[in-house]
């Protein structure tokens, strides 16, 4: 399934692109999605562990189901004061 993916911040420099099209299996859940995205964009890697997924504009957990035509967006953890 072709899903859509938008970055920020430093992992939008790290793919050199704000937006990409990625494919994964069908019914792939969101830790499966973030497998595949690191095979395809490896210097994502070490950023990983810490990202904050959005799945239609809700945060979401590593075991929800992905539909086709669902937006996905990754960005880093936000700090602030």
């Amino acid at each position: 399934m072709n899903l859509t993916v938008r970055f920020f911040a430093t992992l939008k420099d790290r793919v050199n692109a704000s937006t990409v099209k990625i494919d994964v299996p069908a019914a792939a859940s969101v830790e499966e999605f973030l497998s595949t995205l690191v095979k395809e964009y490896p210097a994502l890697e070490e950023l990983l562990p810490s990202v904050i997924v959005a799945v239609n504009q809700k945060f979401t957990d590593p075991h929800q189901v992905l539909s086709p035509g669902d937006e996905i967006v990754v960005f880093p953890p936000v700090s602030g004061g």
